[in-house]
């Protein structure tokens, strides 16, 4: 075939560039793929996506196309990810050990802050009082033993949420007051109470660490407060009755002096 010569001097015609290069079927269904894949992965609103697909099928040329996808990521671009894991809290050193037997006898004894809790721990009070506080305690198992012999005593006991506190000892002429459990999962630490209180008593509480005032504190508060009420009611009664009683006695004396007068 014998092309059509060109003029000496002139030059070729420049090619067209790729922005302004038509278009394929092919070329916006890939980009319909690609604007739906945004939309399922939350990238564009269901609005956005279909204004977007508008201008897709009315689009002639691969500069129309371009703009439609200009902020959302490339397929061969590594895309950017979140991470949701939370840093890992620093290590801390073990905290020092101590002896697991609490004594008081006509005295007091605690434990509280960051303490090593032994696989048992005992406790004795007599005429005295112990508090444990097992808030930033570290259990050197995931079961421990708290075995209590109180006499004419009581022993004040805070754990922390997510704590099974078990009792399994004798109570003669005394009392205890456990907490509801507030966790189902059968690893979740456990305290368990054992041992023998005579006129004694175990309270636990349940609150986490900076809780100021726990529901037990909140209970003994409002009884506080019944007693004085009946208190200050039974003085007030008394009161009554001897404003009768001194009453009935006046009159009687008034009745006598009558008839002493009248004879």
């Amino acid at each position: 075939m014998n092309l059509p010569e060109q003029p000496s001097g002139s030059e070729p015609p420049a090619r067209p560039s790729s922005a302004s290069m038509r278009a394929s079927d092919a070329d916006r269904d890939e980009v319909a793929d690609r604007l739906r894949e945004a939309l399922a992965e939350g990238r564009i609103t269901p609005e956005e996506h279909a204004e977007r697909i508008d201008v897709v099928y009315n689009a002639k040329t691969y500069a129309e196309l371009e703009p439609v996808l200009s902020d959302l990521p490339s397929q061969d671009a590594p895309r950017p990810r979140v991470d949701l894991r939370k840093e890992q809290a620093p290590r801390l050193p073990p905290p020092p050990s101590q002896s697991p037997h609490l004594v008081a006898v006509f005295s007091g004894a605690e434990r509280k802050g960051r303490w090593l809790v032994e696989p048992t721990t005992t406790v004795t009070c007599v005429f005295g009082g112990v508090e444990l506080d097992f808030r930033q305690a570290v259990l050197s198992k995931g079961e421990v033993t708290l075995s209590v012999t109180c006499v004419f005593g009581g022993v004040n006991i805070v754990v922390p949420p997510g704590v099974r506190v078990v009792g399994s000892h004798f109570t003669i002429f005394g009392g205890t007051d456990l907490p509801e459990d507030d966790t189902v999962d059968p690893d979740a630490p456990v305290i368990r109470l054992t041992g023998m209180l005579l006129f004694g008593g175990i309270s636990v509480e349940r609150k986490a660490v900076g809780e100021k005032r726990g529901r037990h504190r909140e209970r003994h508060q409002l009884h506080r407060e019944h007693q004085e009420l009946r208190r200050e009611h039974h003085e007030e009664m008394r009161r009554l009755h001897r404003e009768r009683r001194d009453a009935r006695r006046d009159r009687l004396r008034e009745l006598r002096d009558e008839r002493h007068h009248g004879r």
